[in-house]
């Protein structure tokens, strides 16, 4: 089987990517061990940033329709309601929402599983491809392309491959790629989706430990479904039962309800938090991402967020480079950008979990990280305004206009002002045309198709050798 990309892996990064790589017109295949998609919560928390990805690539309206907001904790003992806690600095949030241009609030939660089933629907909407019950064993490259080899025999043949098969990721082993990391807490945790009746689901229930240094539960309703997210650690040492009873006795054990009150156990799994990081996201034709290139603690919500950004920084970059007639140097940039990112996240999610970080405008968003190192970033402006080269391009309306119904698609967009000189009359192929908010400081602005502004000048010198660069002609 011949393809342009092998992604391995149907978690939420493999489809993004899939999506992003469909509607480019680059022919991808989704490759997933598993006979279905991961049937559990997980990852509930998305990030506005990821909002706004949503957006550009067609899935938004379903995935608000699907989600909802997160409610207000509420602790209990012995049975008694003690008063509410904030999960999030509410006002910290909303201070980062009106500095952001920011259009969708945050965090919004939806369960992993509808998130992959979303991105599912709108991947085969655009004619992607995904084939279950195929087990990736390794791969073997050669100046040409990738061969991807299967437990069944058979091989899948590529022009490039992306490994977003998780933590234990195969092809990262295959490649010999090391992560170096540390265990984040060495108490073990269960995570699990119940159905619980008697339960109200206004409130994510937090049930203490009875002793100091001994061992909390957490039941959060899941928006748009009847089940909760059971989180709980357990002693050090202890092995985790991720049985049905087993599940049902650690909720009896630690609060009033009765385990017959447990209707359901639909998914359960234990795990070890840990933060860990690749020390290569790229090995020749082959890629990184999510979870195979970095693995977050739960706490924070930024390991799903992160891995998002990931396929979405990947895709354009593979489609210029397959369909755009960009150079294939321009791949070399996605480790250059993305895993001082998934560095920094690493840190602030690990902090969150040691409760040295607050949840708060640094860990609802996602909205302030930039690439203004990279080597993409071209800032060509004598003074600079609040928008610069590498930073995420804000939403904002002008003249009725507004930014993001303009950026949506797979295309770049300039931003001019009328009767700016030195503009070809025709723009290159692949790029759109659009108004400059005052928000942005003054000059022009070429944003990539990732949301990103790529280049950024006083006049329109230097933009057409940029433009060249990026394979825009």
């Amino acid at each position: 089987m011949h393809t342009d990309v092998v992604i391995v892996g149907a978690g939420p990064t493999g489809l993004a990517l899939g999506v992003d790589l469909a509607r480019r017109g680059v022919d991808a295949l989704v490759v997933e061990r598993g006979e279905a998609l991961f049937p559990g919560s997980r990852g509930k928390g998305l990030q506005p940033r990821t909002m706004e990805v949503f957006d550009d690539l067609g899935i938004l309206d379903e995935v608000l329709a699907s989600g909802g907001t997160y409610p207000v904790g509420m602790i209990w003992k012995d049975g008694r309601r003690m008063g509410e806690h904030q999960m999030f600095d509410a006002e910290e949030a909303q201070q980062a929402q009106e500095e952001s241009g920011l259009p969708y609030t945050g965090p919004w939660m939806l369960p992993q599983w509808r998130t992959q089933e979303i991105l599912r629907e709108r991947l085969e909407e655009l004619g992607g491809r995904i084939v279950f019950g195929r087990e990736v064993t390794g791969v073997e490259q050669d100046a040409e392309g990738v061969t991807v080899l299967c437990a069944d025999g058979s091989e899948l043949r590529a022009r490039y491959a992306v490994a977003a098969d998780g933590g234990r990721s195969v092809l990262r082993r295959a490649l010999g790629v090391a992560m170096s990391g540390e265990t984040v807490d060495p108490k073990p945790a269960l995570v699990a989706d119940v159905r619980i009746a008697g339960l109200d689901r206004d409130n994510w229930h937090l049930f203490p430990p009875a002793t100091e240094g001994g061992d909390l539960l957490a039941l959060c309703p899941l928006a748009g479904t009847d089940d909760f997210q059971l989180m709980a650690n357990f002693a050090e040492g202890t092995e985790v039962d991720v049985s049905a009873d087993g599940v049902r006795k650690v909720i009896a054990a630690r609060t009033h309800i009765a385990a017959d009150d447990v209707t359901d156990v639909l998914w359960a799994s234990d795990f070890q938090p840990r933060m860990a990081l690749a020390d290569r996201f790229r090995v020749g034709r082959v890629f990184l991402a999510g979870d195979a290139a970095h693995v977050h603690s739960p706490a924070g919500g930024q390991g799903l967020n992160t891995s998002i950004q990931d396929a979405y920084n990947l895709g354009w970059k593979l489609g210029a480079v397959l369909r755009g007639g960009a150079p294939e140097t321009l791949l070399d940039t996605y480790e250059e950008e993305r895993r001082p990112i998934a560095a920094d996240v690493l840190s602030l999610s690990t902090g969150v979990h040691r409760g040295e970080v607050r949840r708060g405008k640094d860990t609802t968003g996602q909205l302030g990280l930039n690439y203004r190192e990279s080597s993409l970033a071209a800032e060509t402006r004598q003074e600079p305004g609040a928008v610069r080269a590498g930073d995420r391009a804000p939403d904002a309306v002008v003249d009725g206009v507004r930014l993001f119904d303009v950026f949506r698609g797979p295309h770049w967009t300039l931003l001019a002002p009328e009767g700016t000189s030195g503009l070809p009359r025709r723009l290159p192929d692949g790029v759109r045309r659009g108004p400059v908010p005052a928000s942005y400081g003054s000059g022009l602005f070429l944003v990539r198709p990732d949301g990103y502004v790529g280049w950024a000048g006083d006049t329109a010198k230097g933009l057409k050798e940029y433009g060249a660069r990026m394979g825009l002609r």
